[in-house]
């Protein structure tokens, strides 16, 4: 597929010493586990239930020209700047969360300032993952930043080779370190560097690992992504992770709109394969249906009808931009 289909806490210590021991424990535990032990990998794996009738990711949203700032907006500023860093940014991702366009603006300009500075407390990662199940892209970028700097892990390829060596020398704790690979890639950090290594990690003979970097190359969401999650999607011998890359292909993770469409011909195609199980169709029915928006059932004739006629006519608009205005 093409290259251009769309688009750590307040110490330095490793991450690998940041508790992440306490993020891997199994979901089917959860409920005995305190609010802070062992949550995080079960709640990101949780994101993803009921994926199958969740309406489509909508693109981030473009902001037109800056109001002029009252006098009242002045004195919400100087407030904010009193607040410490770990006020601000739950502040800005709380407000993020209900589409507050000014301080989408705003993480970005202030998340710089905050790396080294923040606690991952249980309200925080709670933020960052109610802002991933966001169907605002923007709002799920956001999500990845603050991620970042709570985690101590600046934009840069030493933040990258650090959790490589993580993942290489510390097998059981890599779950996070694959997840937060892929959003440094997604965030223009050495992509194509995490993308070779997210593959490797997609093949691994453990299970967790490829669940994982199955979890990266969703948060990587380039245009070299999409093929891996196939892939994973059609072949994984886990049921889990198969299960999973689809749910990344239709829903979850930083893919665009325009690049879970790009997908569909390749999901139309696994309905011809004859090795795929029952419930592995079943996932393919459900992401077409999430991806498209179209009300069809578990009907390969009718999805390959449907797939011509939406596939000719967003042709003809790309042709002829005029009509597309009129559409």
């Amino acid at each position: 597929m093409g290259e251009h289909r769309g688009n750590t806490s307040a110490s330095n210590k490793p991450e690998s010493s940041i508790s992440l021991r306490r993020y891997l424990a199994p979901l089917i535990i959860l409920a005995s586990l305190s609010t802070v032990a062992g949550f995080q990998v079960a709640r990101l794996k949780g994101a993803c239930l009921k994926w199958e009738s969740v309406a489509p990711v909508q693109a981030a949203a473009v902001s037109g020209s800056p109001a002029p700032v009252s006098a009242a907006r002045k004195a919400e500023y100087e407030e904010l700047s009193r607040l410490s860093p770990q006020q601000q940014a739950e502040h800005f991702l709380d407000r993020a969360l209900h589409h507050h366009e000014e301080s989408l603006d705003l993480i970005p300009q202030y998340v710089d300032g905050w790396r080294g500075r923040l606690q991952e407390t249980d309200r925080l990662f709670g933020l960052v993952l109610s802002a991933l199940k966001s169907d605002d892209l923007s709002v799920r970028t956001a999500a990845l930043e603050v991620d970042l700097a709570a985690n101590n892990l600046s934009k840069s390829p030493q933040s990258v080779a650090r959790l490589l060596q993580q993942i290489r020398k510390e097998p059981a704790n890599r779950s996070l370190a694959l997840w937060r690979l892929g959003a440094l890639g997604n965030r223009g950090v050495e992509p194509q560097t995490v993308l070779a290594n997210l593959l490797v990690y997609a093949r691994d003979p453990k299970e967790k690992t490829r669940y994982w970097a199955v979890e990266g190359l969703a948060m990587l969401g380039t245009d070299a992504a999409i093929d891996p999650l196939l892939d994973r999607f059609a072949h994984d011998p886990s049921p889990r992770v198969r299960e999973r890359a689809a749910c990344n292909l239709a829903k979850s993770g930083m893919l665009t709109k325009d690049q879970r469409l790009a997908a569909v011909p390749d999901l139309l195609n696994f309905l011809d394969d004859d090795s795929l199980d029952s419930t592995t169709r079943g996932w393919v029915y459900a992401a077409l249906r999430v991806i498209t928006g179209a009300p069809l059932g578990n009907d390969a004739n009718a999805w390959r009808n449907w797939w011509m006629h939406h596939d000719e006519a967003q042709k003809r608009r790309a042709s002829h931009p005029s009509t597309a205005l009129l559409a």
